[in-house]
């Protein structure tokens, strides 16, 4: 008699046109499946005769256990807030026992793609993550998943995967600095931010939004910009602050973006704050290097690398369970300093 191959949960997955993920879940009976999927996936289970691998199972659990090494990916290691949650992702796996291994994605998919690869090559236990700007495609992240690896998200979370992600409260860190600059007299407030594609950036859009409202001002298209490093914000800052009815301040997705327009400012003449307010994001090193040193959101960098370190060491020795996507925030808090009135 012809031995039958014995069929595999990728096997199913491949015949129901589902991930990996979805019939381990539906297997296990996780609410997260609907029922007519569960039933579905148990039912084709049942009439292959599938028997779980336990064996492959254990031995995936102590590889993990093993190996305690972290995947992180950055999308750059120059910026303050990146490298500030690196710190607190070391702080939190170094308490533990467990060691980094870092790369930079430098904004880039396929190179972002390719760390992934390389992160399940070297058998890392789990990856921490912030995506590149220019991700809209997410199978590596997938495959992570489907491998058994625990995911974490930070700052850049992706919306077309259901996985555990620790973020800033980016909405109520712009809603309150736009509120505070409303409060100091400001009425025509600019607003420089990233692409719409990120979720922080719609996030402190809709701060920046909803604090004008909250205070009777109509939102004005023209003061609102995509300019998220220095060097765009010296591009077109000028033109702003040569309007007829120029801005009374500026609100900055990130630190870099606000001293480039304090730095813009300056040299047109204009003196900070009693012409032009100006506001950042992120409460690095360079915002009190510059004179007058700037007004801007804490991100808590390091309280975020901590949390999600946390998360991800908790899914590794199963005191988090790994279907579980769990979400953290990490409040933000305006820092006043000098470029406000």
């Amino acid at each position: 008699m012809k031995e039958t191959i014995p069929i595999t949960m990728k096997d199913i997955a491949r015949e129901m046109g589902v991930s990996i993920a979805t019939v381990s879940r539906a297997l296990n009976d996780n609410l997260r499946i609907s029922d007519s999927q569960r039933e579905r996936i148990k039912k084709f289970a049942l009439e292959h005769n599938f028997v779980p691998n336990a064996v492959a199972a254990n031995l995936r659990n102590a590889r993990l256990q093993q190996r305690k090494v972290i995947g992180v990916i950055v999308p750059q290691f120059t910026h303050f807030y990146f490298s500030s949650v690196l710190s607190g992702i070391e702080e939190e796996a170094s308490a533990r026992g467990y060691s980094m291994m870092v790369a930079q994605s430098g904004e880039d998919y396929a190179k972002e793609v390719n760390i992934c690869t390389q992160f399940l090559k070297n058998r890392v236990c789990g990856v921490i993550v912030s995506q590149a700007k220019d991700t809209n495609v997410y199978d590596h992240f997938q495959r992570l998943i489907d491998d058994g690896l625990p995911l974490v998200f930070y700052d850049r979370i992706c919306t077309g995967i259901e996985a555990s992600r620790v973020v800033v409260d980016d909405y109520m860190g712009a809603f309150t600095a736009v509120n505070y600059l409303i409060g100091t007299g400001c009425r025509r407030i600019a607003f420089y931010g990233m692409s719409e594609k990120l979720e922080i950036a719609k996030n402190r859009y809709n701060g920046y939004v909803d604090a004008l409202q909250k205070n009777g001002l109509k939102l004005d298209e023209a003061l609102v910009k995509y300019a998220d490093n220095r060097s765009d914000a010296e591009a077109i800052t000028p033109e702003l602050l040569m309007m007829d009815n120029r801005p009374d301040a500026f609100f900055a997705v990130n630190d870099d973006t606000a001293i480039g327009i304090l730095y813009t400012a300056k040299n047109m003449g204009l003196r900070v704050p009693d012409d032009v307010s100006i506001c950042g994001f992120t409460n690095g090193n360079r915002a009190i290097a510059c004179d007058p040193a700037l007004t801007t959101v804490e991100q808590r960098g390091v309280m975020v690398g901590e949390e999600a370190a946390n998360i991800l060491i908790g899914k590794v020795e199963g005191s988090i369970p790994m279907d579980k996507a769990e979400k953290r925030i990490v409040r933000t808090r305006l820092i006043v300093r000098g470029t406000t009135r």
